[in-house]
């Protein structure tokens, strides 16, 4: 290399040099200025400036009265712990009835309309019948047949009481009797079966038709006859449903039956009007399993029945399982921000201060709350706003990081 190049290059060299000494020499003027712990403690006390910060909003009067924002005091209430369950309207058997007929018949009226409320015992329709007319026949031939078989008691024995005729003739005639008697009980125990009354039944009251009646009271749903139509025995030609012995049957998985008690307090919503409300109580549980499922029965009985209400609607309910005193605030006053719930207590006039707390039971709008800090018994929460006060502590955490 040239000696003319050579003193190039060191030129070079030593004006790069040159130009970097200064920042190197500022950077340990700094270093030097500032001791480790000094720089952590300025970190540490930024840190905890911008937390208390970002805990707090403050607000104009302004804009305390356009966002409605409202204050009270924490309270202690009894709020009660529920249970979801879904459910179905029903009816006990003894408050349904298929009414059918025990004898063949041609329908000779239809007295009642589908949607027509009818009592205990009234009359739905008439049957003309031949086998009717029969039982009836037979019925008085029995009762005629029982006289002569009395009669005939009478007289054998008088004749034993004066030896003229055997002990086994007496016996014949006492036996005769007993049979008399059976068979016309039996035969005026059929003709209730049709509303007749046996007692003082003549030849004069022989009717061609009986009529059908309703075993008991509640609203008719569906009439399966038409007029001159035969009626077979036991085939339904009216249903009829109480629905004034509705009640809920609510499905209880297994997991959740040692929550549930006979006493327990149930509301309950039909499941396409959420906006109607409905109370119950549990009366029974079932003991056994359903078919198919790990999951048994529990029955309620309603405090109120409205016409609206009919059987196999279904229902979602809520099962009151506990109830506990604790601080409790609005459901409003609680607002969340991922997994975590705060409220907002007033620390100044117009400051409010967010403060984390633990969720418990909710009832009737309001919600248990523990909170993590102590709080003075007289505090005050921001019961209306607190949203407003959350996306102003989020802008403002936004704005700072950006």
């Amino acid at each position: 290399m040239s000696p003319l190049n050579r003193t190039i290059m060191n030129t070079t060299f030593i004006h790069r040099t040159a130009q970097r000494i200064p920042a190197v020499a500022l950077l340990i003027l700094l270093l030097s200025a500032c001791g480790g712990s000094s720089s952590t403690s300025g970190a540490e006390e930024g840190e905890h400036h911008d937390e208390e910060h970002a805990a707090e909003v403050t607000l104009t009067p302004t804009q305390i009265s356009a966002i409605g924002l409202k204050t009270a005091g924490l309270e202690r209430k009894t709020l009660s712990g529920t249970l979801k369950v879904n459910g179905r309207l029903m009816l006990p058997p003894q408050d349904q009835a298929e009414v059918g007929t025990l004898m063949g018949g041609t329908i000779t009226r239809i007295l009642v309309t589908e949607g027509q409320t009818v009592e205990k015992g009234q009359v739905l329709a008439e049957l003309a019948s031949t086998e009717f007319l029969q039982l009836q026949q037979d019925y008085l031939q029995s009762a005629a047949q029982l006289t002569v078989k009395r009669a005939d008691l009478k007289r054998q024995q008088d004749l034993r009481t004066d030896n003229i005729n055997a002990q086994r003739t007496l016996e014949q005639a006492q036996s005769d009797l007993l049979s008399a008697e059976a068979q016309q009980k039996g035969m005026a125990e059929k003709l209730k079966l049709f509303g007749v009354t046996a007692d003082g039944f003549t030849a004069g009251d022989i009717s061609s038709t009986f009529a059908v009646r309703a075993p008991i009271a509640g609203s008719l749903h569906t009439i399966g006859i038409t007029m001159g139509q035969f009626a077979e025995p036991n085939k339904p030609l009216f249903d009829i449903t109480d629905n004034r012995a509705l009640h809920i049957d609510l499905t209880v998985f297994e997991q959740d039956l040692s929550q549930v008690r006979e006493g327990q307090k149930v509301t309950f919503t039909i499941a396409n009007d959420a906006h109607s409300s409905h109370e119950a109580e549990i009366y029974g549980i079932n003991r056994s399993f359903e078919d198919g499922q790990q999951a048994v029965i529990a029955h309620a009985r309603m405090k109120d029945i409205d016409d609206h209400l009919l059987p196999k609607m279904f229902i979602d309910a809520r099962i009151q399982v506990k109830s506990d005193s604790a601080l409790a605030v609005p459901n409003e006053a609680i607002v969340s921000n991922g997994d975590d719930h705060f409220i907002f207590v007033q620390h100044e006039e117009n400051a409010f201060k967010q403060v984390q707390v633990r969720t418990g039971v909710s009832d009737q709008g309001y919600t248990s709350v523990t909170p993590f800090e102590q709080l003075a018994p007289d505090a005050k929460v921001v019961v209306a706003g607190a949203y407003y006060l959350l996306s102003e502590l989020t802008k403002g955490s936004g704005e700072h990081e950006h």
